[in-house]
Formats: C-alpha cells, structure tokens, sequence
C-alpha cells in the first residue's frame, strides 16, 4: 500500500486533512514563505482532533537554507520544546553557503529530535551532487527525503527522482513532491517507482487543501494501472 503526506500550512487544512484518507499530515505554517515552523497553539489543537502522524516542520524563516547561529539555536528550542506535544516526527534542513549538506548542524538537530524521525525537506533540491547528497543524508540518519528531483516541479523532477528511488535502494525513503495533484500522480508514480508521495492537494486560491482530491490522491496511487 502506498502512502500519502499531506503538507498543511495552516489549522483548517489540517483539519481537513485528518478527516482525510491521508497517512500523515506536515504540519507549518506560512504558505508564501515555503513552510515555516507552526504555533504550538495549531500542533496542540490538531493533536486533539487526530491520531494520524504528524511531522512538524522546523524552519525559522523563508528563503534559502543557511541559518545564522541565532536561527539554528531557535531551531534546537522548538524541536526540544516540540518533542512534548504528541508529534511523530520532524522535517527539517540545513544547508552550508556552498549549498552542501551541512552535516554537522543537521547532526545536531537529528539527535535533538531522537526517538522521533527526522525527514529532509526540498533543501536538498538547492544541493547540486545528487549522489553525493543522497549518501550524506542517509549517513545522517534522515528516514525520508522530500523532493522534486533537484527541479521546480516533480515534472520537471521525474527522471532524477527516478534515479533517486533506485540509488536509495530502500535505505531511505525518496518522496516525490511539488506540484504533486491528482492531474499527474500516476504517471509520477508509475515512472519513478517511489512508495510515498506528498501534496498540499491545493486546488483553488483558498489556502485550505481539498478533502476530495485528497482521497484521489490516495485512490490513484494504490490503484491498478
């Protein structure tokens, strides 16, 4: 069975997204920043209307991905702060100004998070060694990577998202997203052969994710070809 993320920029979509045939739900805040970290005040009221997973993204801030020591402290607060509220996991990336995988920082944060599982967002798609940054993350201990295939859009993405399922060989999981709907899902997962997709399952100017396309999201992937 494969499986489905739901990435939720705010409470209401969540609370669609849990009334949902989804997995997991991401939880942040701040669509036009790219994701930020959400208010305690969100995780806790989502906590108490859920039991699905959900994974907490840990972000001070829009833009590029490497953090003054100032964010990266904010950064270690929330998850240890976080860690207390009933989540299941955490996403997060640090980049260095090479725009390398900062090994050491993002070291730190995995061990923060510990028992919890640690995802790596669509940083890695600013990163430009693809083999080098796949083995770096798995070394890390991340347990999946969100990506579009080092791309603006799991489109344009597929053939390097292709080769990321296949060089991962099961060691981590490759989850295609960004610009993932309902439109072009089957053919993402038929191509790349991935087991685990994300989408916000935006599909109007509302900013709330769409219950329906939701669970055709989910009927697509695990339906026969």
């Amino acid at each position: 069975m494969k499986k489905l993320e739901i990435a939720c920029f705010n409470l209401e979509s969540a609370l669609v997204a849990s009334k949902s045939e989804a997995d997991r739900i991401e939880l942040c805040a701040d669509v036009s920043a790219g994701g930020i970290t959400p208010t305690l005040i969100d995780i806790k009221a989502l906590r108490k209307e859920t039991e699905k997973e959900i994974m907490i993204m840990i972000r001070p801030r829009g833009g590029d991905f490497c953090y003054s020591d100032e964010e990266f402290e904010q950064m270690k607060s929330e998850i240890i702060l976080i860690k207390n509220f009933r989540v299941d996991g955490f996403v997060f990336g640090i980049l260095n100004k090479e725009n390398e995988i900062d090994f050491e920082r993002n070291q730190e944060l995995i061990e923060l998070a510990k028992p919890f599982p640690c995802s790596l967002h669509r940083a890695f798609d600013r990163t430009s060694d693809l083999e080098n940054s796949l083995e770096t993350v798995i070394k890390l201990g991340f347990k999946t990577i969100l990506t579009s295939g080092l791309a603006n859009n799991v489109n344009d993405g597929k053939q390097t998202l292709k080769t990321l399922v296949k060089k991962a060989k099961n060691r981590i999981t490759i989850m295609p997203g960004g610009g993932l709907r309902s439109t072009n899902i089957q053919e993402i997962d038929s191509f790349t052969n991935a087991t685990y997709f994300h989408s916000s399952a935006l599909i109007d100017n509302s900013g709330i994710a769409n219950l329906e396309e939701i669970n055709l999201l989910k009927t697509l992937i695990n339906s026969e070809k």
